[in-house]
């Protein structure tokens, strides 16, 4: 197919194909010397559908693209990965139409989002943090976030401890190229939505994760040992 018609297909923009040609994210399976035309294939139409898998659970471009390059790629455990992370994705969501169904009756409906918790995580915070740089990148970075937008920020840090969960549990160990790659990933997307997470700062969020109970029973909600196994790839991380 042209580029046209491999757009108007997959639901995709020209202008959008242009640009995941441009990062490298997926380039045309044939271009025209003459011509300059853009054709793509049946292999493209698989690349793209593990894209749009991706976009749909709020990945970067930047992760996707690392993620599809990975010599360690393996695309079937890939689609049952993603099926998993969006039976999360749509337990969550039906929690919330639940919420809503309940907030129309007029009942109290606030332990779907835990604000009580989140509140008192965020005195806390600024009780032993306040006059950090961190904070205060943090304060300026995230004063003009929604509600809508700090739930959406917690789901994708979420599905990231589910995505860790899933990879011990196939028996990955933390300083397998996977494991590392997560880390990675929960480096960017605390550095992308809150505040510049070093090394060194990422270091205590591991530790944390194992020394709070509060944090370590959160996340061992998907699988007991998911916040020591963090714990662990994270210090391999840090320690390259």
């Amino acid at each position: 197919m042209q580029i046209k018609e491999f757009a108007d297909f997959t639901g995709v923009s020209v202008r959008t194909l242009h640009y995941y040609d441009e990062i490298g994210l997926m380039k045309p399976a044939w271009v025209d010397p003459i011509t300059g035309y853009r054709y793509y294939d049946e292999q493209s139409l698989l690349r793209m559908q593990e894209i749009l898998f991706y976009r749909e659970l709020d990945f970067s471009l930047k992760s996707i693209g690392d993620m599809l390059s990975s010599p360690d790629y393996d695309r079937q455990r890939a689609l049952e990965d993603q099926k998993k992370l969006l039976t999360l994705k749509k337990e969550r969501l039906e929690r919330l139409i639940l919420a809503i169904d309940g907030a129309a009756k007029g009942e109290n409906v606030m332990t779907a989002f835990d604000k009580h918790a989140f509140e008192k995580y965020k005195e806390e915070a600024k009780e032993k943090w306040g006059q950090t740089a961190a904070y205060q990148e943090h304060a300026e970075k995230t004063r003009n976030y929604t509600n809508q937008t700090w739930g959406e920020l917690a789901e994708r840090l979420d599905r990231i401890m589910a995505e860790f969960a899933l990879c011990m549990k196939r028996g990955e160990t933390p300083d397998s190229s996977e494991a590392q790659q997560l880390v990675k990933t929960l480096q960017s997307h605390i550095t992308d939505n809150y505040y510049t997470c070093n090394d060194q700062i990422l270091l205590g969020l591991g530790q944390m994760y194992v020394g709070d109970e509060r944090f370590r029973q959160n996340i061992d909600r998907h699988g007991d040992g998911t916040a020591r196994f963090i714990c662990d790839a994270v210090e391999v991380y840090c320690k390259k």
